[in-house]
């Protein structure tokens, strides 16, 4: 439960990292591409039960 929890917040956080405001242009892709990977890593554990709660 808490896990799929943390995956749907991930999800989230990546879709919210994308450089789509003016603003935010020169972030370039690294909020996203850290989020990402950290998603990844979460998809991961989750796959290979290492991840329990």
């Amino acid at each position: 439960m808490i896990g799929t929890i943390l995956l749907i917040i991930l999800v989230l956080l990546l879709i919210g990292a994308l450089p789509v405001f003016p603003h935010s242009k020169k972030w370039g892709y690294a909020p996203g591409g850290v989020v990402g990977l950290l998603l990844v890593i979460v998809i991961i554990l989750l796959l290979t039960g290492n991840l329990n709660f």
